[in-house]
């Protein structure tokens, strides 16, 4: 099931808006978002058109929007991520050279990527964030 639920009030309190998909723009739905309860996993942007800080939410229960390190409580738009996640990364760019695949957190890649540096990057499903 992909879905969030926003709630206006903290503790999921107050006017519930569920999103099953995409929302470019949450004015309409949601003055403003103090909880949520995350099903999957989405990307929550602080302005309209996923525009302005962003937070990446993991399926779980957050009380408060400080839970996802939020700055207010503004969430004005959302993008919901496939419950699969599959990356591909390569040792040189245009992806050629070394592979490894990845459908999973990996907390290191010094011990699973035997190359000095990722050049290139193919994702096939769901969103990723790198760390430097």
């Amino acid at each position: 099931l992909l879905q969030i639920t926003f709630f206006e009030d903290r503790n999921f309190e107050a006017c519930p808006c569920e999103a099953t998909t995409d929302q470019p723009d949450l004015c309409a739905h949601l003055n403003c978002c103090n909880s949520a309860k995350v099903e999957t996993g989405c990307w929550i942007y602080e302005c309209p058109n996923y525009v302005g800080h962003q937070h990446c939410l993991r399926k779980g229960e957050y009380p408060d929007y400080q839970h996802w390190m939020g700055f207010n409580d503004s969430i004005r738009s959302c993008i919901i991520t496939a419950e699969h996640s599959w990356l591909q990364i390569y040792e040189r760019n245009d992806f050629r050279g070394g592979l490894l695949e990845f459908m999973d957190n990996c907390p290191s890649l010094q011990g699973d990527f035997y190359y000095k540096d990722i050049q290139s990057c193919n994702v096939l499903e769901g969103s990723w964030v790198f760390y430097e």
